[in-house]
């Protein structure tokens, strides 16, 4: 299905055919990927769990993002909110509008699900610019701490590594 598309942009869903190259994209930018999580992606939307979200750019795989309508993970799981899971854009199309228009459908179909969404963001400096975008579009912290590993973290513990599960929790009012 095609969620959106213009001259440069398409918005439609992931395919079995994005994994290898948005994998080795990923890869060759340093970043730690594997097809096992977007295979997990497919699987989940194709069971109805989720929707998993490709952005092209002038035809090419550019990002991706992911609705989960009623996630059971995070300081909102289970209370009927969905969650905007595992978003990016590659770098080399950053900065023309990919982001925001993957950000834009995903908000679109979260709000026929509920008015409220959520998101959790890693809080090493790779993700420095989702940090700003997010709040940029209105996200803000639901108050419950930092997250590792699907749990709040204890006031005042310093067992935490600064990696990728280590997330601070926000939402948007739809």
């Amino acid at each position: 299905m095609i969620y959106y598309r213009d001259n440069e942009i398409t918005i439609r869903d992931l395919m079995q055919s994005d994994i290898q190259p948005i994998t080795e994209e990923e890869i060759a930018q340093g970043w730690d990927s594997t097809p096992e999580k977007y295979e997990m992606r497919l699987k989940d939307s194709s069971e109805g769990r989720a929707i998993a979200l490709a952005a092209e750019y002038k035809g090419k795989i550019a990002g991706y993002i992911n609705v989960y309508p009623n996630s059971q993970w995070g300081a909102f799981g289970g209370k009927g909110y969905p969650e905007i899971v595992d978003f990016g854009v590659l770098e080399k199309y950053r900065r023309k509008g990919i982001g925001s228009k993957l950000m834009d459908i995903a908000e679109k179909i979260a709000a026929e699900y509920s008015h409220t969404v959520y998101l959790g963001v890693g809080l090493h400096s790779g993700y420095g610019s989702a940090q700003r975008m997010y709040v940029k579009r209105g996200y803000i912290p639901d108050g419950s701490g930092v997250w590792y590993k699907d749990k709040v973290c204890t006031p005042y513990d310093t067992i935490y590594t600064n990696d990728d599960d280590l997330v601070l929790y926000l939402s948007k009012k739809l």
